[in-house]
């Protein structure tokens, strides 16, 4: 091996020091054709170094760059001051030390490490072995350490940073970064996108969570992650609050509420999200066994918040690669269950990898995950080709509108007001809707029509537009109030009448029958199809998009698309209406179908089967959007389901959790 020396310092040239022997003693013969660049300096120039690449401003002994390349393996840094320092409270040779240094700095090049304890003692194994062979004692023997605190080691800032951090146990700084790397993990959906935060904040509370040998009890362990869930939760949910204050009559009653509202928030989502790391940090598992166990536990929380009490799936890992759309459209094939467990299973290989770098096991699980990765991408990629299936064909024009008036101009509890009010908003919706076009049917927005409407009501408005109307309302039947969409025939008829089934709880029915919410409605009886004027779709009012399987009846036949009507009036310009589109982008993935949106407020879009957004409205702007949509197909994802793509999801979990269980 070529050893280039270049000497910064001359008080160097005093010691002779024959550095290509020692370099070469260091590597084996595959390496004989390599390079390698010594660089002798002092303490103030490795001081600038570490300053520069590593924000540590002290100097150090040795410092390794490496390249990456197996011919120029990197550069080598040794500060002369330090080196001599040592040597003299070690009572060794500067000779030896030095050799020691350049021994240490080229297995650096070679991939060692000492991040980990286990990666510590096979490198400590290594440098001995080699040292012997140059007949330098062991400079372990007397606990004379260098270099193994992780100051030696550029790259991997990040880690490097977190290490060097006195993390106590149970202390308030462990509490503390838990809580932040959860709400920073917010940070990756919409409107924001920056989801480089999300896998940050996912890694750093695996990190704390894996990085202590001692390992408590299950509630320990939950005690432990809890601020990651509670700040997660309440980064992603605290838009759900705004409803209170959008009515001032509301706000006067509802108010109170906001305080335990919070609370509520941090408490059930420290309990949902702190799952997944309570798993690793209770299970006795290898590093590798280990990552297939924690991206299991998490999409099981996701499958469970499906249905669990009355389910929110909301804001899902996966929904972090929307900007990506061939990553994205592989929810075509296995779901945001499985997306979000490649992007999981991705995140906890990479750390365990820089705690475990040598770790064959290790770098195979990451492999895999890469593998599913590109799989994925080349899915999706198909995917989008299905979707643009019938793009220039005719299809039944479609017309949205969106009324975007506040909720006060909406509705009133002053019963005085409240007649003159609900015709204003009539005669308000109708201009809008009159505006000249060519369309083939209307689609009005959740509770759009300000009366109670029974099914054998004439609906005037249809009349005057001579056109078939889909509209929002609330609607009287046996059961009591439904959310319902109706339809409505250009002659006025009802001819269908959908009624919500997933309703909102605190704000459309009290859960428990004793917490508080403003109404309390019927449930309606699930999924269907409505066929207008040749054109097939499934029905779909506010968040019952979010839900997968939710929304075909079981073996239906040919639909078009999905129509969501709904109101995101109560959550104003809030994250919460960006996230919300983003649901109905996932939906549409995941089904092969388009999705025709007419939202109160905005944002009403027009939405391929791939997720892409063909045209839109945004919040607060009143006014209406005309198209159509095209592209339906039914999805390897809709044929096998949810429920069985948890199942896999488990089996293969549980092969991989037994498979690379032995620790290495």
């Amino acid at each position: 091996m070529k050893v280039y020396v270049d000497i910064h310092d001359k008080r160097w040239k005093k010691y002779k020091i024959d550095f290509e022997k020692i370099a070469n003693t260091a590597v084996s013969g595959v390496y004989k054709n390599s390079e390698v660049s010594i660089v002798l300096v002092d303490d103030d120039e490795i001081k600038s170094i570490n300053r520069q690449y590593r924000d540590i401003d002290k100097p150090t002994n040795v410092l390794s760059f490496e390249l990456g390349d197996d011919v120029l393996l990197g550069d080598i840094y040794i500060s002369l001051d330090t080196v001599v320092r040592e040597a003299r409270n070690m009572n060794i040779s500067v000779h030896d030390h030095v050799a020691h240094m350049v021994v240490h700095g080229v297995l650096h090049l070679l991939g060692y490490d000492h991040i980990t304890d286990e990666e510590a003692a096979v490198m400590e194994l290594k440098e001995t072995k080699i040292l012997k062979k140059m007949k330098i004692k062991n400079p372990y023997e007397e606990d004379v350490i260098a270099c193994v605190d992780g100051d030696c080691c550029p790259g991997a800032k990040t880690i490097a940073w977190l290490k060097n951090i006195k993390v106590r146990e149970n202390g308030f700084l462990q509490y503390l970064l838990y809580g932040v790397f959860g709400a920073v993990a917010s940070l990756g959906f919409a409107p924001f996108y920056q989801w480089w935060w999300t896998l940050i904040g996912v890694a750093g509370a695996y990190w704390l969570t894996v990085r202590n040998k001692k390992i408590g009890g299950l509630l320990h362990s939950f005690l432990r992650v809890f601020p990651f869930g509670a700040m997660y939760g309440l980064a992603m949910f605290w838009w759900v609050l705004h409803s209170i204050y959008v009515a001032p009559e509301l706000a006067a009653q509802y108010a109170i509420w906001t305080v335990p509202g919070v609370l509520g928030l941090m408490l059930a989502s420290g309990v949902i999200f702190s799952w997944p790391f309570v798993a690793i940090a209770n299970k006795k598992a290898s590093p590798a066994s280990r990552i297939w166990l924690f991206a299991c536990v998490w999409v099981l929380v996701l499958w469970m918040r499906e249905w669990v009490f009355t389910g929110f799936p909301w804001n899902p890992i996966a929904n972090i690669m929307m900007p990506f759309p061939a990553i994205a459209n592989s929810m075509s094939v296995w779901g945001a269950l499985g997306l979000s467990f490649v992007l999981v299973g991705l995140i906890a290989a990479v750390v365990e990898l820089l705690r475990n770098i040598k770790s064959k096991s290790v770098w195979c699980v990451l492999l895999l995950f890469v593998g599913f990765a590109v799989y994925g991408g080349f899915a999706g990629v198909h995917n989008m080709a299905l979707s643009d299936n019938g793009a220039g064909t005719d299809a039944t024009m479609l017309r949205i509108v969106q009324p975007a008036s506040s909720q006060s101009q909406k509705a009133t509890h002053n019963r005085a007001e409240a007649l003159q009010r609900a015709q204003f908003n009539l005669k308000s919706l109708m201009d809008l809707a009159s505006v000249p076009g060519e369309y083939d049917i209307v689609i009005m927005p959740e509770t759009t029509y300000p009366f109670v409407v029974m099914d054998t009501d004439i609906i005037d408005m249809a009349i005057d537009l001579k056109k078939p109307v889909v509209f929002g309302a609330n609607t009287v039947g046996a059961g009591g109030v439904y959310n319902s969409m109706v339809i409505s025939s250009e002659n006025g008829r009802i001819e269908r009448i959908y009624s919500k089934s997933h309703l909102v709880p605190f704000g459309e029915y009290r859960p428990f029958g004793i917490l508080p919410a403003p109404v309390n409605l019927a449930r309606g009886n699930g999924p269907d199809l409505i066929g207008v004027e040749g054109f097939v779709f499934a029905p779909a009012v506010c968040y019952e998009i979010i839900f997968s399987d939710s929304l075909l009846p079981e073996n239906s036949g040919e639909v078009h698309a999905v129509v969501n009507i709904t109101n995101d009036n109560w959550f104003g310009n809030t994250p919460g209406v960006y996230q919300h589109l983003d649901m109905v982008r996932r939906y549409a993935i995941e089904s092969g179908l388009p999705v025709v949106r007419a939202n109160y407020s905005g944002i009403s879009a027009f939405v391929a089967s791939d997720g892409e957004i063909i045209s839109s409205l945004p919040v607060g702007q009143a006014g209406v959007l005309d198209g159509f949509v095209w592209g339906a197909h039914k999805t390897i994802y809709r044929a096998i389901g949810l429920n069985m793509w948890m199942i896999i999801i488990l089996i293969v979990s549980i092969f991989g959790v037994r498979a690379f269980s032995k620790k290495e």
